[in-house]
C-alpha cells in the first residue's frame, strides 16, 4: 500500500488584506485531510509589509511577523519556510490572499517587476526540481509566474493582473469557479478562488479539486 501523501501549505499571515486568505487556508487544509492525506504548514519568518484593519479597510500603525501570523491559523503548529525541505513532501500548496502578494512577493507593488521571497523561491524551485505538484490558489500564481519560466497558469478572469503575468512570460488561461489549470511541465495546478466574486463553497470546491489533481500528477 503507498504511504500517506503529505502536502506543505505556505501561508502569508492571517487576514486577506495583508496576510493568507483564511477560507482558502482553511478549506486547503480540509480537503487534503478529506483527500486522506496529511499535512505540514509553513511560514516566512519576515515582518508583514502592513498591518490592515479588516473592518475599516484602513492601515494600523503596528508591525506584526507572518510566521506569528499564520501560526494563528495553524493553531500553533507551524515551522519557518527557512526549513522546509522537498525531499519531505508530496506536494507544495500555496494559498491566496495579499499576503502572497505583499508578504511573500512584492507584486502588489511593483507588479511584473516583483520580487519574491528567497524562501518561498526555494521551495518552489525545490519541489518543480524534483518533479513534485504545485498548487497555487487565488492571487499566490502570480509568484508562479515569477518562478516558474513561461508556465500555464490561471488568476480567473482579471484582466489587468492576467496582463502582469503575461508580461513576466507566463501563459493565462481565463477560468470560472472551481476550475483549475494544470502545466504538465512544472506539475503546476492553479485555479482562481477569490480572484472571483466567490462564496466558501466555491473556495471549498477550487480547493478540493486542486488537491485532487495534485494526486493525481503525484502517481
Amino acid at each position: 500500500m503507498d504511504r500517506t501523501k503529505k502536502f506543505a501549505v505556505v501561508l502569508s499571515g492571517s487576514g486577506v488584506f495583508d496576510g493568507a486568505e483564511i477560507h482558502e487556508a482553511t478549506m486547503t487544509l480540509f480537503s487534503i485531510m478529506k483527500n486522506a492525506c496529511i499535512y505540514e504548514i509553513f511560514a516566512p519568518d519576515i515582518p508583514q509589509h502592513h498591518v490592515i484593519n479588516h473592518i475599516s479597510g484602513e492601515e494600523m500603525n503596528e508591525t506584526r511577523n507572518v510566521l506569528v501570523e499564520s501560526a494563528r491559523i495553524a493553531r500553533g503548529k507551524i515551522k519557518p519556510l527557512s526549513e522546509f525541505n522537498p525531499d519531505d513532501f508530496d506536494g507544495l500548496i500555496y494559498p491566496g490572499g495579499f499576503g502572497a502578494a505583499k508578504n511573500l512577493s512584492s507584486f502588489a507593488f511593483d507588479g511584473p517587476d516583483c520580487k519574491v521571497n528567497e524562501d518561498v523561491k526555494a521551495s518552489i524551485k525545490g519541489m518543480a526540481k524534483a518533479g513534485k505538484p504545485i498548487g497555487a490558489l487565488c492571487i499566490s500564481p502570480v509568484i508562479m509566474a515569477n518562478v516558474l519560466e513561461e508556465a500555464d497558469l490561471t488568476i480567473g478572469q482579471d484582466k489587468g493582473t492576467a496582463e502582469a503575468v503575461e508580461t513576466m512570460g507566463a501563459h493565462h488561461i481565463t477560468t470560472n469557479h472551481g476550475e483549475v489549470i494544470i502545466d504538465q511541465k512544472y506539475k503546476l495546478v492553479t485555479t482562481p478562488c477569490y480572484m472571483l466574486d466567490a462564496n466558501i463553497l466555491q473556495i471549498a470546491e477550487g480547493a478540493d479539486n486542486v488537491v485532487k489533481a495534485m494526486l493525481k500528477l503525484m502517481k
